[in-house]
């Protein structure tokens, strides 16, 4: 596998949602109707401040992609993670954190660190203090994979509205990713 890992500007991920859902149904093993129903999510998240993606290429396949942008109030994800936060942990985690919206390799490609390039290269010009995320509340891969790269607990047990499943609330400060 030649995989490169190269930027993506709005525009360029705008133009490749179609696949970028793909990737999520593929690595959430979800139906590709399910991650199809998140076109308007994605679509809302291009005009975010701070946006940055980074995508992983394999030949003219997409592979892996991560995304994401400077939360603020108002914001639904934002204003969710942060009622479930104490005041203080949340301003020390919250204010001005660069929220990682989704991090997603296929499984073919699992294993071989490209998700870890993927964070790595995401975080890398992020000029905020920390970087915060959500993943299902369970052990699995992709919790061990955060845990590894020095992501910490802020919060478990977090229900979001329309969503049975438990998630945890991860945080990482800046200047260690990658790490």
């Amino acid at each position: 596998m030649s995989v490169v890992v190269v930027d993506l500007d709005r525009a360029q991920l705008a133009a490749c949602q179609e696949e970028v859902l793909d990737v999520y149904a593929e690595a959430m093993e979800v139906h590709t109707e399910a991650a199809l129903s998140r076109r308007g999510i994605l679509a809302s998240h291009l005009d975010c401040t701070g946006l940055r993606a980074v995508a992983a290429m394999d030949g003219e396949r997409l592979v892996g992609i991560a995304y994401g942008y400077v939360g603020a109030p108002g914001q639904w994800w934002h204003d969710q993670v942060r009622a479930a936060l104490s005041p203080p942990v949340a301003a020390s985690w919250l204010d001005g954190a660069f929220e990682v919206c989704e991090l997603h390799v296929r499984p073919a490609y699992q294993g071989t660190g490209l998700g870890r390039r993927l964070v790595s290269r995401l975080l890398a010009e992020v000029e905020t203090p920390t970087a915060v995320l959500t993943t299902p509340d369970r052990e699995t891969r992709a919790r061990r994979f955060y845990r590894c790269g020095g992501w910490v607990d802020l919060v478990r047990d977090l229900h979001f509205p329309g969503d049975p499943r438990p998630f945890a609330v991860l945080g990482l400060p800046l200047g260690t990713a990658g790490s």
